[in-house]
């Protein structure tokens, strides 16, 4: 998009775009997404960021209205492959806060000058201000939903130290944490070790909840998922390994249509989450993320899949139908190997025990290191994500991860391309033998989703 179908996007309040660019007022100096409800300002005062980081890095601050730090993540980053969207992806994940630039760039396999280069140049912000402008948020979070000392909400977020926490957070919102946390309505504030973490998982556009839940209840393993209630209403609930503790969350259904029939401009999905180490918030809820597909953009997919006389039909009667990711890459490539009993069965044997179960979730999905001995395909697996030669974190290249796990003996190309496809969250991929057109492409994912939810009988599943 240019400046000036930009500001049509900010003068129209179109949410479409909320999280794809970020407008700034050099009147009030505030910074706002597209639909914030407030007066539009005249275009001579707009400035255009990719990112909030941007944003923030020339002096402007959060819109109090709008919050725009809390918009849904830029659908661009899942596409591409290039070290910029792996770069985002890495540090939506807190590889920043948790390894340094320099362990962010060595994930990338590029220098840290390069990385800051390529970063600064094209989104107007190096990896430090955009882990900033994250931990920022999480820090918000934290300061409104949880009875925390703002001591701890300081290290929690990440900051290196209190000083640090206490500038950013003047800066970013143009308040104290005191502040912040007096604005927040105290029934929504809760005690992190009772009642857990509540949170508002923003998505764009509308949003399938049905078939995506329906997903996850087929695939549940018992001991680490459970789905609970009526069809839209279930609860999805699961455990997590994180890189300080563990967790569980709390997903809520959330119909995709209104009580009238229509269907949700936007929104979000309620969910609550447990942690042994609130310093786990920023990854856990990134990989909640990828696990229901928050950030991808159903206008673009829906538009471009709607122009082809097979899916139009289904695209009208599914829009925002989503691809489910998974909340552990790891985990998820040993259970499309294994498949669900098998995996049950694994996670008996070698899952580790919560030290506190949360009603039938038990045990975490065991380390690929417990897996390694297991012998055949499995044992390869396992012994190949557990010292590296195959990585299938957020910042990997999708194409050496393919080539790692094809020269893996016993995995064919359909369970390789479902790995690609829900751990790597790859939303072009097209399993061997289903001949998806290219003209589906960069959404071939979606595509199979749809004809599946059509229960076409030719798509695997």
């Amino acid at each position: 998009m240019d400046e000036e179908s930009r500001y049509e996007a900010v003068r129209s309040r179109d949410a479409r775009f909320d999280g794809a660019f970020y407008f700034a007022v050099e009147t009030t100096g505030i910074y706002c997404r597209p639909s914030c409800p407030a007066v539009t300002p005249k275009r001579r005062n707009v400035r255009f960021f990719t990112t909030a980081a941007a944003a923030q890095g020339s002096g402007f601050r959060a819109c109090r209205r709008c919050r725009p730090d809390a918009s849904p993540g830029s659908a661009e980053w899942n596409v591409r492959a290039d070290v910029v969207g792996r770069a985002m992806r890495l540090i939506g994940d807190g590889v920043v806060d948790r390894e340094g630039v320099a362990g962010l760039a060595a994930r990338l396999g590029y220098s840290a000058r390069q990385v800051q280069r390529q970063l600064t140049a094209e989104l107007g912000a190096g990896p430090v201000a955009l882990a900033r402008a994250q931990r920022a948020h999480t820090a918000r979070v934290l300061l409104r939903t949880t009875g925390l000392p703002v001591t701890e909400i300081a290290f929690a977020s990440g900051f290196a130290s209190v000083r640090q926490f206490n500038d950013t957070i003047r800066a970013v919102y143009a308040a104290t944490p005191t502040q912040l946390r007096a604005a927040a309505p105290r029934q929504d504030r809760t005690a992190v070790s009772g009642a857990g973490i509540p949170l508002r998982l923003a998505h764009r556009g509308p949003y399938r909840a049905g078939p995506v839940f329906d997903l996850l209840e087929r695939e549940a393993v018992p001991g680490v998922e459970e789905v609970s209630g009526p069809p839209g209403g279930r609860t999805y609930r699961r455990t997590l390994r994180l890189p300080y503790g563990t967790g569980v969350v709390a997903v809520e259904e959330r119909p995709g249509l209104t009580p009238g029939g229509a269907v949700h401009p936007g929104g979000w999905l309620d969910a609550r989450l447990h942690l042994t180490d609130p310093r786990d918030l920023t990854t856990a809820v990134q990989r909640l993320r990828r696990l229901l597909d928050l950030d991808a953009d159903p206008y673009a997919v829906d538009e471009r899949l709607g122009a082809h006389p097979r899916l139009a039909p289904l695209v009208a009667a599914r829009p925002g139908l989503r691809a489910p990711g998974a909340a552990d890459p790891e985990e998820y490539a040993v259970r499309a190997l294994v498949g669900r009993a098998e995996a049950a069965h694994l996670v008996r044997a070698h899952g580790k025990t919560l030290d506190a179960p949360h009603g039938g979730l038990t045990h975490l999905f065991p380390e690929p290191a417990a897996l390694a001995d297991s012998g055949g395909t499995l044992g390869r697996l396992a012994a190949a994500l557990a010292d590296g030669t195959v990585r299938l974190d957020p910042g990997v290249d999708r194409d050496d991860a393919q080539q790692a796990l094809l020269a893996l003996p016993g995995l064919d190309g359909r369970t390789v391309a479902a790995i690609r496809a829900r751990a790597l969250g790859d939303p072009d991929v097209a399993p061997p033998g289903t001949g998806v057109p290219d003209s589906w492409r960069p959404w071939r994912t979606y595509a199979l989703h749809h004809l599946r939810a059509a229960e076409e009988p030719h798509v695997l599943h």
